[in-house]
């Protein structure tokens, strides 16, 4: 039972924590205010509002004392280091990127098992020896300095590329000189939203003016501009290649060709609810060219160029297609012409490489990828190891052969060279995992029918011969939303679950991509309860079949997951013994008011509007707390750098739970610190898992039997 001091006068801005009687959980009180705010004739409390202020001195104490309650409660857990250590045995293996080519030489990252940020190589020749190239583990003291956005140049002798510190999503830029391993003086700031395309002696990049110093993590991200930055010079002297004044929250970004021919502006408006974009292309041989349409309005339908082909481009578009189609742009009269029609299963991406164009959908959440020529014929289709999900076909022009990666839930993520000319593939690199025999678990995908008749996909695995008795401890997760597929993948952590006994579910809701765009708006806006019912009928069905029961059943779920967790343990508190909202978007009223929340809005809506604001409004975690119900036992998870999903929103809804639920179950708040949206190394990753899986055993009354 955990017992907690009792905190008088803490004396910051007169901000005093007591403590409350109600055994057995006692948590800092949180003070209340009176801010009331009127949506279109409904007034709506926010008594919390004060912990959106996350640099303030009153917020700072708040974290600093829910941590020590929720670290005093993980102490008392007997097996967490036991757990923590096995895990990490589980994760400790040898992992490698696809290589990227440039000439002769081949780029691939790779982790030796627990470095906290994988090392980049290079190699002379696919049976050459691998060297360094950059080890992003010495950029910060504590690992946590990511590799983000990075492009080799067309020649291979320079590597630009983005750092981002501690989990934040700000990158600053710098350039390599491949061959001498020297870091150039060029340095870029601000970078953000961003990639980098080379086109001759500099690239193109996006970014947003400086943020107020000690405001970086609360700016609000308006004004992209794109910029070309030419090989040794200072930023400052960088050229402006596109803004627009009038349009604060819209996206920027120019993308080049293979052939650095032509440059491409692809602007989307997400802020104002389109989730749509548009596309200009410019001719860099013409020193007088300027951005010319290829689809000058945003609306709802996107686009995206995949290669230019002699005479226009092979553009990727949903427009007259929810489940896409490949089509080309003629650049001399501006018509259109299907290259690949669209088919009755949604196509994730289209990609060219040695004169071929590669297509790859996905049936029932699985994998297809079929190889065209260039005009669209159908030549063949790629055997995959099996049902799963697989990524990767990029290459050059003059590429022999593309590689790719494959994952299921039990098949670890490896990587296979695909022969263009043979039409075979032959593995590449094969991980070995320790401890674990996929012949030990079995997995299989189930169709759930949802509140409203709708067919739903699932993917379960668990050890194999499961008794189906209702008393399997089970956790399932699911995301639904930003047309994102959910795809059936391996996770080495999750061994630590399975091999206890685990059944492992996987929801594939509305709002996701998995069967295209009707299945993604059918989960957005005023139809976004959909997702949760979809995910309650899953759970539903583990329990009707007897994999597991409400006792014995643990959720979870990250970022728009995390919303997705907050809204379904208010609408069924019943179905779960266990919860892990992680990184949550928590507050549906004010979520576009952070950062760069406004780009969620064509999956949302906006409170502005009176009929989303109703359909938010009746889900929003932090609105729709039941005072006095018993909850699951609850552990929220974020970090201090979030400044995708800011930290105020997990805040404000550990803030509601604790003052407003039944006291017989923990409502905790984990902050990670120096960490953003998901863990920034390694080392963060381990342990924020291994705590969250702790808990789950813990309140499921499962003590693991660890070698």
């Amino acid at each position: 039972m955990l017992r907690a001091p009792i905190y008088a006068a803490f004396g910051l801005l007169g901000l005093t924590f007591l403590m409350t009687a109600a055994p057995p959980f006692q948590y800092p009180t949180t003070r209340k205010a009176d801010t009331v705010d009127n949506y279109h004739g409904t007034k709506v409390a926010d008594p919390y509002r004060w912990l959106e202020d996350d640099h303030a001195p009153e917020t700072t104490a708040w974290v600093t004392e829910q941590n020590k309650v929720t670290q005093a409660y993980f102490a008392q857990i007997p097996f967490r280091q036991e757990l923590r250590e096995r895990m990490t045995k589980f994760y400790n293996y040898a992992r490698v990127t696809a290589p990227t080519r440039r000439g002769n030489t081949y780029f691939f990252r790779r982790n030796d098992g627990l470095q906290n940020q994988s090392l980049l190589y290079m190699q002379e020749g696919l049976d050459g020896k691998p060297e360094l190239l950059l080890d992003p583990n010495k950029l910060s003291k504590d690992g946590t300095a990511v590799l983000s956005a990075s492009a080799f140049s067309r020649d291979g002798k320079y590597f630009a590329y983005g750092i981002s510190q501690g989990g934040s999503d700000w990158q600053e830029a710098h350039v390599m000189e491949i061959a001498t391993r020297k870091v150039l003086p060029d340095t870029l700031k601000w970078l953000k939203a961003t990639g980098i395309s080379w086109a001759g002696d500099g690239f193109f990049y996006s970014r947003y003016p400086a943020p107020e110093p000690g405001k970086e993590m609360s700016a609000k991200n308006e004004f992209q501009t794109v910029w070309f930055h030419k090989l040794g010079t200072d930023q400052a002297q960088d050229q402006k290649v596109f803004e627009d004044t009038s349009h604060a929250q819209r996206f920027h970004r120019v993308g080049t060709t293979e052939d650095e021919r032509y440059a491409i502006l692809d602007t989307s408006d997400r802020g104002s609810g389109k989730k749509g974009n548009s596309i200009y292309y410019r001719d860099l041989k013409d020193p007088k060219s300027v951005f010319k349409p290829i689809v000058a309005e945003i609306t709802n339908d996107e686009w995206s160029v995949i290669d230019n082909v002699p005479g226009g481009f092979l553009v990727e578009t949903n427009n007259k297609a929810p489940n896409s189609r490949v089509a080309f742009f003629n650049i001399a009269n501006g018509e259109w012409k299907t290259v690949i029609a669209e088919k009755p299963e949604p196509l994730q991406s289209a990609s060219t490489a040695g004169g071929k164009l590669f297509a790859r959908y996905i049936k029932d959440v699985a994998t297809h990828v079929y190889v065209h020529s260039l005009d669209g014929k159908l030549e063949s289709e790629i055997a995959l190891p099996g049902p799963g999900t697989s990524g990767g076909f990029f290459g050059l022009h003059d590429d022999k052969s593309v590689f790719y990666s494959f994952t299921s839930l039990n098949y670890a993520p490896s990587i296979f060279r695909y022969d263009i000319a043979t039409k075979k593939s032959t593995p590449f690199y094969v991980p070995q995992i320790p401890g674990f025999d996929s012949g030990n678990y079995e997995s299989k995908e189930v169709f759930v029918t949802s509140k409203d008749g709708t067919r739903v996909p699932m993917f379960i695995v668990h050890k194999r011969g499961l008794k189906l008795d209702g008393t399997n401890p089970a956790w399932i997760t699911g995301y639904g939303g930003f047309n994102i597929v959910e795809a059936p993948g391996f996770d080495p952590l999750r061994l630590a679950l399975l091999e206890q006994g685990f059944v492992f579910a996987s929801a594939n809701m509305r709002g996701g991509g998995e069967y295209g765009e009707k299945w993604h708006d059918a989960g957005t806006k005023l139809q976004k309860q959909n997702v949760f019912d979809d995910f309650i009928a899953c759970a539903e069905w583990l329990v009707a079949n007897k994999y597991t029961s409400p006792d014995h059943f643990a959720a979870n779920g990250t970022s728009n997951g995390g919303l997705l967790i907050g809204a379904v343990i208010n609408q069924r508190p019943d179905l779960f013994r266990v919860a892990i909202p992680q990184a949550g978007v928590m507050d549906m009223l004010r979520y576009q008011k952070f950062t760069i929340g406004w780009n969620w809005a064509p999956d949302y809506g906006l409170s502005d509007n009176a009929a989303e604001f109703k359909a938010q409004f009746a889900y929003s975690p932090v609105h729709n707390v039941q005072k006095g119900k018993k909850y699951p036992a609850v552990l929220i998870t974020t970090a201090d750098h979030d400044d995708r999903v800011v930290p105020a929103h997990s805040f404000k809804y550990a803030a509601a739970m604790q003052e407003g639920v039944s006291p017989e179950r923990p409502a905790l708040i984990r902050i990670e610190t120096n960490s953003g949206h998901g863990a920034s190394n390694t080392q963060k990753a381990i342990e924020i898992r291994a705590d969250v899986y702790a808990f789950t055993m813990y309140n499921l009354g499962v003590t693991p039997k660890l070698p």
